[in-house]
């Protein structure tokens, strides 16, 4: 299983306040959360993101409240897979439980820049920077995790 597509940097602490502001969790339409995923710090991201592309972020991504709605908000718009040098773990969990890849990764995260086209082999955790010419190795996903993710999500694996 892989992913591919143009990466859409962010800092350190990108908190769920960020991802998806409260002023928006009035409805449970994801095309609506995701009209507004990260608009507080990239206005432009909802009308840029293509299917496919990557987020890239650097320490304690998703840090904040424990809403199901980041990480959603962020597969919804349709982000393939986070990479991060560390996740908060609450965000962690949620975002597997949806079925949206997020892979931690020091290097990556440091070495990758905006804009770059990036490719990851979520069977091996290798890191392509296509635009750079490098790879990074981040943590292979175990067969269970790849189950859930291809399943889209934790409660249609279990079905």
């Amino acid at each position: 299983m892989k992913a591919r597509g143009k990466v859409h940097k962010y800092g350190d602490n990108v908190d769920t306040d960020v991802i998806i502001p409260a002023r928006y969790l009035n409805t449970a339409d994801m095309q609506e959360l995701a009209k507004h995923c990260m608009e507080d710090i990239d206005i432009d991201f909802a009308k840029n993101v293509q299917q496919g592309d990557i987020m890239v972020g650097e320490a304690n991504f998703g840090c904040g409240s424990s809403r199901e709605h980041a990480p959603a908000a962020i597969k919804a718009s349709g982000i393939s897979c986070v990479i991060a040098k560390t996740f908060a773990r609450i965000f962690y969990r949620n975002a597997i439980n949806i079925g949206l890849p997020i892979i931690e990764c020091d290097e990556a995260a440091e070495k990758i820049s905006a804009g770059d086209d990036v490719e990851i082999d979520f069977e091996t955790g290798v890191i392509t920077n296509h635009t750079k010419g490098e790879s990074y190795q981040g943590q292979s996903f175990p067969e269970f995790l790849i189950n859930i993710i291809n399943s889209n999500g934790l409660l249609n694996s279990l079905k």
